[in-house]
């Protein structure tokens, strides 16, 4: 559902809709404007002395009662990033936009547009962070709720799709809200195409842990040189 138009990218205008906090932080007047109330949190506002899985674009807070799942490939670069919590789950995706105008109405028109091409009716709902969509899908196991969620920021936007309960009923999110709250989003200097997604990496130690795994899995069982009855 998420691709980048060819011929380059299309813009919502500045009036469009109110920008995030950490995007009105960033076309602030005055060169330390004050940082924004709550986060996903641009590099440049994150508080100090939170423990956080450090995956390169993308900081994850540590939240008791929250497991975050990675699906990377043998080199690390993380493919899919998923946090659980009981009944709901929220997946994040972060991409490269401009400084000074969000994507994120776009990027929610383009979606609403494939849901009913497939036949599913989104509805706008008004949430903490402008307006999210939120849709009622068939999957194999049978109907779900889906509900997106995008934050602008300084040269990024968050994408977060929430899944089963906290998608049906948003005061549910709880500790995932939370997760989606406490983000931080490490921005490069690298130029890139608006909406490309921004690189993701597991630690160092994650990754060598990962490799030695996957090396004992190739390897087999071992065996101790008897010969099978």
């Amino acid at each position: 559902m998420f691709s980048r138009k060819r011929g380059g990218p299309k813009h919502v205008r500045a009036t469009d809709a109110a920008p995030s906090e950490a995007l009105k932080q960033s076309l602030a007047a005055g060169d330390e404007p004050p940082p924004p109330d709550r986060g996903p949190w641009d590099a440049s506002y994150a508080p100090d002395d939170v423990q956080r899985l450090d995956l390169g674009s993308l900081q994850i807070p540590a939240v008791d009662g929250v497991e975050v799942r990675v699906q990377a490939n043998p080199d690390g670069a993380v493919e899919q990033i998923v946090l659980v919590d009981g009944e709901s789950a929220l997946q994040l995706g972060v991409f490269a936009a401009p400084r000074s105008e969000g994507i994120w109405n776009e990027v929610r028109a383009e979606i609403a547009g494939a849901m009913t091409s497939d036949g599913v009716a989104p509805r706008e709902i008004d949430g903490p962070y402008g307006v999210e969509l939120a849709a009622r899908v068939n999957t194999p196991e049978g109907p779900a709720d889906v509900r997106f969620v995008g934050v602008d920021g300084p040269r990024w936007m968050v994408r977060a799709l929430y899944q089963g309960a906290a998608a049906a009923d948003p005061s549910r999110e709880g500790r995932l809200g939370e997760v989606l709250s406490g983000l931080v989003v490490v921005r490069d200097n690298e130029a890139r195409p608006v909406r490309e997604a921004l690189p993701l990496q597991l630690p160092k130690e994650m990754t060598e842990q990962a490799q030695q795994e996957q090396a004992e899995q190739e390897q087999g069982p071992a065996t101790n040189g008897s010969r099978p009855a």
